[in-house]
């Protein structure tokens, strides 16, 4: 493709061919490669030169799903080297970052590889230093490739790599871009998912009486620590909502923090330092049963310091005056 664009770009008195020729040469390619390819797999061939015609086929097309699979049945039936595949697989993935056939064509090639090092821990852990390493490489390049991180969720879990390392790992990506959202779900997944603290099958947004008290303490420090360096950055927000979930504590154990970035006087001017904050702090008070202050909250949201989802506020006011009533009623009914 980039050798056409090139064609394309040179002067038309300085094209020895028409570009017109020059796609047709070019889908010629393509069809004689297909054909080759459509023989060979009915032929169920599996030899070094389908190797080489998968490898020309997938760089004129890396998102040929059928050709990466024929790819990786060629590997194994030919017993060849999984480290020199995954060498070359990292070129083509630097070269293809939005392509997410490239990392199923990996996690097919790290599950081979891992029955024969399952009973080897150094070598192991020598594979997950090479694949931390090269998706460290492709998070300088976009730190939220969402294919990247949904193989790294996939590798933690197949070499077991809920451990301080991984956390250190994010902590690091976290440092650079604070408001990158997909390292603080991955660092939620590390340490909430992590088997040997964690209730098997309890989701993401439940409760787990399992997980200790420290690592909730610790992550509700985390996420503090990275709402003050950034108040207006909606990540540690959601992220501390969630670890509390967690730990089954309420946000208003939260309340004093949140002033720390919202004043709302009974006279004068608010003070409010973060959007988020004032979103936290309508929460925390509608669980005390603060309605008029909770609506207060909201009315400044929508009003004021997130108009542009001004409707959103409105609905969230409606459904905290119909719970409020909806108490009133339940009230008198048992008064």
């Amino acid at each position: 493709m980039k050798a056409l664009w090139l064609q394309l770009l040179i002067p038309m008195n300085m094209l020895k061919v028409s570009p017109l020729l020059y796609i047709r040469k070019q889908l010629l390619i393509w069809h004689i490669a297909m054909g080759y390819l459509r023989a060979i797999m009915a032929a169920k061939e599996y030899s070094p030169r389908v190797l080489a015609l998968t490898e020309h086929i997938i760089s004129l097309n890396a998102a040929h799903y059928t050709v990466w699979l024929y790819r990786a049945s060629t590997l194994f039936a030919l017993d060849s080297s999984i480290e020199a595949e995954l060498e070359w697989v990292n070129k083509v993935a630097l070269d293809n970052q939005k392509n997410y056939q490239i990392w199923h064509h990996r996690q097919l090639l790290i599950e081979h590889l891992y029955a024969k090092v399952s009973s080897d821990p150094a070598a192991i852990q020598e594979l997950a230093d090479s694949e931390t390493a090269f998706m460290t490489r492709m998070f300088a390049e976009d730190s939220k490739n969402y294919h990247v991180w949904s193989y790294r969720q996939y590798l933690v879990r197949k070499l077991d790599l809920f451990n301080q390392k991984e956390i250190e790992s994010i902590e690091t990506l976290l440092r650079t871009d604070v408001r990158n959202n997909s390292a603080w779900s991955h660092r939620f997944f590390v340490v909430f998912s992590d088997p040997k603290i964690s209730s098997p099958g309890c989701k993401a947004t439940e409760s787990d009486p399992k997980i200790p008290d420290e690592i909730i303490d610790r992550e509700i420090e985390f996420a503090k620590a990275a709402t003050f360096e950034t108040p207006q950055n909606q990540s540690p927000w959601n992220y501390l909502r969630g670890v509390l979930r967690k730990g089954s504590r309420k946000l208003s154990t939260q309340e004093c923090f949140a002033g720390e970035f919202v004043s709302i006087p009974e006279d004068g001017e608010e003070d409010v330092k973060s959007s988020h904050a004032l979103d936290f702090l309508a929460d925390v008070l509608a669980e005390l049963g603060e309605v008029e202050k909770a609506d207060k909250a909201l009315e400044l949201l929508g009003d004021k310091y997130d108009r542009i989802r001004k409707n959103y506020w409105d609905w969230k006011r409606s459904l905290l005056k119909e719970a409020s009533l909806q108490e009133k009623m339940s009230d008198l009914k048992t008064g």
